[in-house]
Order: C-alpha cells, then structure tokens, then sequence
C-alpha cells in the first residue's frame, strides 16, 4: 500500500534504481527544513511513556519499554510505505543488579560485580590468605562465613569462584588502591569451572583496610550483604529500514541505539540519536532520492554494541560492501552540550578511520561553519556503533554532544552553559529523562544530520567505493570486554 505522502507519486525503474517520480529531489535545504523541536519532542514524550511502564524508570534492552520502543520504531517506519523494514532479532546475556553491605551496623558503599548472583548472607568476616588466586589461599575457617579479598594477580571471577568452592557463602573484594574502583567491575561471564559463585560485591581500599583492621580484633566480625541480581537471556532486535527507491549498490546508513543502561531511561542516551534519525526517516519519505538510504537502530550498545555488531557480523562480503557510509549519532541534546564531530581524519586524537571518513567529517565542519556554530572533534576510538563498522573498513563519522566529561572554559565560550560541569551531569543515570534535553542543540544537530544524508543520498563524491577489509568482529569477545567498549565506559574484570 502506498504511504498517503506518496499519493501523487509512483515508482519507475531508472537503471538499477527505483526512483519515487513526483517527489522532489532531496537537497540539504529542504530536508533541513523539515526539522522541527516540535515532532522531536513528541518521539521523546513516547520513549518517556514507555520507560515509565510499570515503574520501571528504564528501557534497557529485553525490558517492557524498551520492546515498545522497537515497536514504535517500526510501526512509525511502516506507515510511510517508503521502507523495506525487518526485525534483526537474537538473544543476548542481560546482567544487572545492586549490593548493599552492613558490618557491625556500620553502612558501607560496595559495587556489585555484573554476572554475580543474587541473595542476602549474614556471616562473619574471614580474610583470604594472599590474592586469593588459589585454592590454598582459602583458609577452612572460611566455609560458611564471608571471604574478604584483596583485588589483584588475578580476575574478580576467579577470586569469587575460589570462595565458593572453599564453602564460603559471600564475597568482599577490596581495592587495592584506597579508592573506589574506577568504571565499575565485572566477573566477565555467568560461569566458572574453578568453583560455584556466590554474592559478591567490591569495596574501596580504604573501606577494605578498615574491615581488615576489625577483623584482627573481634572473632566473630558479623557482616550483612546483600544482593540483587538478575542474569538471564533475553530476546531483542534491531529495526532495519531501507529505502525502497536509490541505488541499492550505494547505500548511505546511519543509526543510533535505542536502549538505555538499566539505571535510567535513557532520553538522552539515546533517545535523542535515535529520535532525530527516525524523524528525518519520516521525512525523507516526502524526498527522491539518488543513493539508497538505510537506518539501523540497534539494542543493547550498552552491553556492549551488540546490535550493531550482531548486524554487521552477519553480513555478506557483498551486502557489507553495499554499504558506502555510515553515520552515528548517539547523544546528540546533552544538556551542557559541545558539537562534537568524530575525528575522522585523524588529526586531532591519531586514530583515523576507513579512507572517506575524513570526508564525512569534513562535511560536518562545513555545516557547522556555514551556519556560524563552532565545531570541535571528539576521539575517533570505535566506542559507540560505529566501531563495527570501522572494524570491516566501512567510512563512517558522526556527532555527539558530550557524556560524562566536563567542559572546559574554552567550550563554554564557544557554547554556552557551565564551564568544570559534565556534559550531562545525568549519563547513564536515572535523571537522563525528558528534562536533560537541550533542545536547541538537538535541533542544530538534527539539521546537521539531515545535512548529511542529504549530502550522501545525491552524490558520494569523496568516499572511496572499494572492498571493505574484514577484521574480527566483536561478537567473538567474551561479555565482559564487550561492555568495556559499551559507551565510551570503562568496566574491569580485575
């Protein structure tokens, strides 16, 4: 059936390209014009609504919300007539959960381990000899009561599964430094040989000597910890929509994912992305164009780029080198925000991308210098969805307004807002909600977005068509250095 916007409209067969007649050719000026803060912000009040279901305050990927994010995606794609749209579905490993712990009724501040196991223990601390990287550094005096673990020699994972063949029922890692550790931690996976894995959680160095220290003196150093995990598979899915009419031999891609980290629901990270490509995906139904245009929106990047990766992993030689581009745009209406463009040339951080990519990046400076804004790169280092795509040689490039780093006096001037302050003060917190949008920045780069399809989608003047190189796919890293690369976030396994 035909989308009512193509009601004037049909489909003739031009060479290889199908080309909708009737629609005008789509230039930046037009396509640009067709961005409003209005439309973004009733896409934004759906993912609100959704993450709201049942409480939850999230749409990480397999959760309610998040399903009905997918849905909306989809349904909205299919309504113009203008895609061939699909589902990429698969399972992947969903691990998420909190720890509490109380020694002599004295509150502590622990991290949960991702992939450790829920439940409540109320036991005596017993100090494991060593690292605890051995079977003989578990002391019998331990079955029963809670180990306390220096980090160190060996992973997390080893050291909790130790504990749990020598009878302990829960785990106290302390840093080996007196803070906190750094980017969170994992035990990498659900399961390991060496023993069965028990409630666990690390606490800052500091913390561990203090413990420590009352151990030595008191027989019976009662703790209280508790966990709340959940580890299980879950199913998810990618939308992927391409244009009916273009060059099916030159595609122009961009995306975005559509998930968000379990503690928050994600409105910005990355609901504004996904958002802007999904509304310039409506409105490039009213629009003929030359190249074949396709959007992927992908699940689970918080885990680390999984959708992306599970979608490029599973293409052809031949599809992948259909694939002339690729655009990502992941945080694009950070509240204290920066235009930032991915250093594709590799000038300013030494990382350079697949050859195109320092034109993609080019075409970006030229927007942002033609509308009077300034622009400055950011790290080219593959830690958002366009890693995969890099990894088998596909130029790409993109935008991106800022996550948990500061901005400096120098942007602040540039930009606006609070110099020594986050970008978003709420990454990948429970406040990224609808309120943490800025959205005249959402808007400027939303036409930049729209500037650069529109670029690419008439003429790929600049990017290399040639065979793409292919590398290892992320897929085949093991969980925990999958989400080590998620968003830009460090995440440890020792």
């Amino acid at each position: 059936m035909r989308s009512p916007s193509l009601s004037h409209a049909f489909l003739v067969l031009v060479g290889a390209a199908v080309v909708v007649a009737g629609n005008p050719l789509v230039t930046s000026k037009s396509y640009q014009a067709t961005v409003s803060g209005d439309n973004l912000m009733k896409h934004a009040e759906k993912l609100s609504q959704y993450s709201k279901i049942n409480d939850a305050n999230t749409r990480a990927f397999g959760t309610i919300g998040h399903n009905k994010t997918i849905e909306y995606i989809k349904s909205s794609l299919d309504k113009t007539g203008f895609y061939d749209t699909y589902l990429d579905t698969f399972q992947y490993l969903y691990s998420d959960g909190t720890a509490a712990l109380s020694v002599a009724n004295v509150t502590y501040e622990i991290a949960w381990l991702t992939y450790g196991p829920g439940g409540d223990v109320n036991a005596p601390l017993v100090l494991a000899n060593n690292l605890g990287c051995t079977q003989n550094d578990f002391p019998t005096a331990i079955a029963g009561n809670i180990a306390l673990i220096s980090r160190g020699n060996c992973s997390f994972s080893d050291k909790v599964a130790l504990s749990g063949a020598a009878g302990a029922v829960g785990a106290i890692i302390y840093n080996n430094e007196n803070g906190p550790l750094a980017g969170g931690g994992t035990l990498g996976t659900d399961f390991n040989p060496l023993g069965p894995y028990v409630p666990t959680g690390i606490v800052s160095g500091s913390d561990g000597k203090a413990l420590i220290s009352a151990v030595e003196v008191s027989d019976k150093l009662i703790g209280n910890l508790h966990v709340v995990a959940t580890n299980e598979n879950r199913t998810t899915s990618n939308v992927i929509a391409t244009s009916k009419s273009g060059d099916q031999n030159n595609i122009v891609m961009s995306g975005g994912h559509t998930d968000s980290v379990p503690a928050g629901p994600g409105i910005n990270d990355n609901g504004s992305g996904s958002m802007s490509i999904l509304e310039l995906a409506l409105q490039l139904s009213h629009f003929r164009i030359k190249n074949a245009v396709r959007f992927g929106f992908w699940t689970a990047e918080e885990f680390g780029l999984v959708g992306s990766d599970h979608y490029v992993a599973g293409l052809s030689e031949a599809e992948r080198n259909k694939i002339a581009l690729y655009l990502n745009f992941d945080m694009v209406a950070s509240p204290n925000f920066g235009y930032f463009i991915y250093d594709g040339d590799g000038n300013a951080f030494n990382i350079t991308g697949p050859p195109g990519s320092d034109h993609i990046e080019k075409t970006f400076e030229n927007f942002f210098a033609s509308a009077g804004v300034k622009s400055a790169p950011t790290e080219f280092n593959g830690r958002s969805d366009y890693g995969p795509f890099l990894d088998v040689g596909i130029p790409a490039g993109g935008l991106f307004t800022g996550a948990e780093g500061n901005k400096t006096a120098e942007e602040a001037a540039w930009w606006g807002g609070q110099a020594n302050v986050a970008y978003d003060v709420c990454y990948h917190r429970a406040c990224d909600t609808i309120d943490n949008l800025n959205l005249p920045a959402w808007v400027q780069n939303s036409k930049a977005i729209a500037h650069s399809i529109a670029t690419y989608a008439v003429s790929l003047d600049g990017i290399p068509r040639q065979a793409q190189r292919t590398l290892i796919p992320r897929i085949a890293l093991p969980h925990d250095r999958r989400r080590h690369q998620a968003c830009g976030h460090e995440v440890l396994a020792s």
